[in-house]
């Protein structure tokens, strides 16, 4: 391809190459803590049958498995209570042996996300949801956050994609991925605008953004009309259709435009992935360090 019009797979951020370096530097650490008597177990709690959420427990279980991490699951039906999903989530604070909790999203409706959230312990909050964890994204000092957006930063800096002065535009304000990717990028010096349902028209902002995110679970919502050529681009939507993947992003028609762009499937899903066994073995290292400043 000629320089005008690279060859289309050289704009590829290929998620599932930068998870197998994260995971490749965490068997080494594991081999490590192993050598010491430390096995890091995650402890998954999975409440209904949402066939998304069980496909993506089982591909937490496997990165878990190829990092040499122990994994074990809880699997409740959808009427569990919430007063019985927080006692045992209180146990599981009480295990030593356990290093890091996650409970899959969505839950039922009769549980109220933010009260489990709150459950969890600080220091086994493997997904970044505790509000003490989130609410030190503001001063670029949390020891867990949100493996999505942490997920995407690792994207960048793997291809050496500075966000320091560009328009990054979010679209969507979940606080899974759109809020703490905001505030991460404006701790890295990014000029941010953050997009919502509500927003009036959003090319006007799109078409302006250096680094578009798109995060609203809208198959297909962003065609090459509402990004800028040259543009970087990162896909975090998910929709499944008959059973295939799509992202928020025609691909097809975009990929021509913008100068990088993450796929779906095989983009921001395996990094999350990895960022999240990359949680829990520093949940293990914290424990470590608090253990010996106790016994010196």
């Amino acid at each position: 391809m000629t320089e005008n019009n690279p060859d289309p797979k050289e704009k590829i951020i290929d998620g599932r190459l930068i998870a197998e370096e994260i995971e490749a530097s965490l068997i080494e650490k594991i081999a490590g803590l192993k050598v010491e008597g430390i096995i890091p177990l995650i402890s998954v709690i999975l409440v209904g049958d949402n066939h998304a959420s069980v496909v993506y427990v089982k591909n937490k279980e496997r990165s878990a498995r190829r990092c040499g991490i122990l994994s074990k699951k809880d699997v409740y039906p959808e009427s569990l209570t919430e007063r019985d999903l927080i006692n045992r989530i209180e146990e599981l604070n009480n295990d030593p042996l356990v290093h890091g909790i996650l409970v899959q999203l969505p839950l039922p409706r009769h549980i109220d996300e933010r009260t489990v959230m709150e459950a969890i312990s600080p220091s086994k909050d493997v997904d970044g949801f505790h509000p003490l964890n989130t609410g030190k994204i503001f001063t670029n000092n949390s020891p867990f956050y949100p493996c999505t957006p942490y997920g995407i930063i690792k994207m960048l800096d793997y291809y050496g994609i500075s966000v320091k002065g560009k328009n990054c535009v979010i679209i969507g304000q979940g606080n899974i991925a759109g809020k703490p990717m905001a505030l991460m990028l404006i701790n890295r010096l990014a000029t941010v605008v953050s997009l919502n349902i509500f927003t009036k028209d959003i090319k006007s902002f799109t078409q302006k953004a250096d680094i578009l995110i798109s995060a609203t679970g809208k198959m297909h919502l962003i065609d090459e009309s509402f990004v800028k050529k040259g543009s970087v681009v990162i896909d975090v939507g998910i929709s499944n259709i008959n059973g295939k993947i799509y992202g928020d992003v025609n691909y097809d028609r975009v990929i021509d435009k913008v100068s990088k762009i993450t796929p779906v499937p095989g983009g921001v899903g395996p990094v999350t992935v990895a960022v999240l066994m990359e949680n829990t073995v520093k949940s293990v290292m914290m424990k470590k360090n608090k253990d010996l400043r106790k016994h010196a």
